[in-house]
């Protein structure tokens, strides 16, 4: 993959920088970069590993680039043992409990890691929905044996609509919130662009208001010098009249 030059690298890397104070997706990174220079998301985010193994191997580069590999270092999770499945859940249900939510319960536990609290989430949602498959196999068993009525049937469909309606709500509420940063980011840059402009007319008036006095200064001492010239040519005629009238 063909290296980038260091304004692009440095414009990156800082993206990533400020996505990860924010405690953001570095995600939302990728796909700025990708806008300002016309690339794609999933280039620039390949191009960014590569480029991290790259200034780990190049300290003399990095140095240059001045980037600080310690806001870039890598993730890498551990297999999910059964233990710590049974763990989490507790967790994030004792969490729910106090009036969490699983994704707020998630975030709490990942300590405001964004990409490990989307990894529990989504390890937690996998556990449940495990478990509600394995409760309806336990239900049909026990309707043929008479355990549980309709009655009891109906509430456990009602608890798999709601559970799947949450999880819809708050993947829409987080799409939202994605599409609102976006539009955010587009109006910064818009703002930026403007104020850019702004300046520049500003710059043009200026020199526009500075060659109009030079003009007006210009045109006075045309003025001047043609008065004076005027006054020469008639000395210069006065003094001709008077040498033929010595002649004569």
């Amino acid at each position: 993959m063909k290296i980038w030059n260091d304004d692009e690298v440095k414009f990156l890397f800082s993206k990533v920088e400020e996505c990860k104070k924010r405690k953001e997706g570095i995600k939302k990174a990728f796909v700025l970069h990708a806008q300002r220079y016309a690339r794609k998301p999933n280039s620039v985010r390949n191009y960014y590993y590569m480029e991290v193994d790259n200034l780990v191997k190049d300290g003399c580069r990095q140095k240059r680039l001045g980037i600080n590999l310690e806001m870039h270092k890598k993730n890498h999770f551990k297999t999910f043992e059964k233990g710590d499945c049974e763990s989490l859940v507790k967790e994030i249900e004792m969490l729910r409990k106090n009036g969490y939510s699983v994704r707020a319960a998630c975030q709490k536990l990942a300590q405001g890691d964004l990409s490990k609290m989307t990894r529990l989430q989504n390890k937690y949602q996998n556990i449940k929905k495990k478990s509600i498959k394995n409760a309806k196999n336990i239900v049909i068993f026990q309707k043929k044996e008479k355990i549980i009525n309709e009655n009891d049937l109906n509430s456990l469909v009602m608890g798999v609509v709601k559970l799947i309606k949450k999880t819809a709500i708050e993947n829409f509420i987080e799409e939202e919130k994605n599409e609102k940063e976006k539009v955010e980011e587009k109006l910064r840059e818009s703002e930026e662009k403007l104020n850019k402009k702004n300046l520049e007319i500003e710059g043009l008036k200026q020199e526009y208001e500075k060659i109009k006095n030079e003009n007006l200064l210009l045109k006075a001492s045309l003025q001047t010098s043609s008065r004076k010239l005027g006054k020469l040519k008639m000395k210069i005629g006065n003094k001709k009249v008077q040498e033929f009238s010595k002649v004569e």
